[in-house]
């Protein structure tokens, strides 16, 4: 307990004040960290890990990234060649960040929007992104399982969704296959495929 009890009261000030895009051509610009309660940025090696899995190059996706946070997820997409990446986040202060770094870098390919993930999804057209990246806050165990569920319709054939989670994940939804997981310290990171006749 004392030990769980230091690891979370040093968590917060563990956290970078900012976060690098790691490949393609926004390689090594720097997107902001804010001090915002669960606030955390996916960890540089999860995201070489990621985008290895996927092959480096997304000339010509459309993706979503649903919990955008930092934005280190799509930004690192839109920097991989995809021609167009919708940031979701609800938080305004993250949204005037995001938005912000969208300007400041050029990314022509990025959208932000502000709304609440799930909403957003459930309500979306069907097949419209290859990629639909999810990292819903650990604090509350439902939200994973939502926005799996509400993701599942967004994505095309043969398309992904990546997912963040505080456990392994096992369930997929229909017409889904978990190709790839891994750990890294806390975080457990899973690519689903979904089927071509999915």
């Amino acid at each position: 307990m004392k030990r769980a009890a230091r690891v979370a009261a040093r968590g917060p000030r563990a956290l970078p004040h900012q976060v690098r895009v790691i490949g393609g051509s926004l390689k090594g610009s720097t997107l902001p960290v804010l001090d915002r309660p669960g606030l955390r940025p996916t960890p540089q090696r999860v995201r070489e890990t990621l985008f290895n899995w996927l092959g480096q190059d997304l000339t010509g996706w459309s993706c979503l990234d649903a919990f955008a946070g930092t934005g280190a997820l799509g930004f690192e997409a839109a920097s991989r060649g995809a021609t167009s990446v919708v940031l979701l986040e609800r938080e305004p202060e993250l949204v005037a960040a995001l938005r912000a770094a969208q300007t400041r870098l050029k990314a022509h390919a990025v959208t932000v929007e502000r709304a609440e993930a799930v909403s957003w999804m459930r309500s979306g057209a069907d097949d419209q992104f290859q990629l639909v990246l999810l990292d819903p806050p650990f604090d509350d165990p439902s939200l994973l399982g939502l926005a799996l569920e509400a993701a599942a319709h967004l994505v095309a054939a043969n398309g992904f969704i990546y997912l963040e989670a505080a456990r392994r994940h096992e369930h997929c939804p229909d017409g889904f296959t978990l190709r790839r997981h891994g750990r890294a310290g806390a975080v457990w990171f899973h690519l689903l495929r979904r089927n071509s006749n999915g």
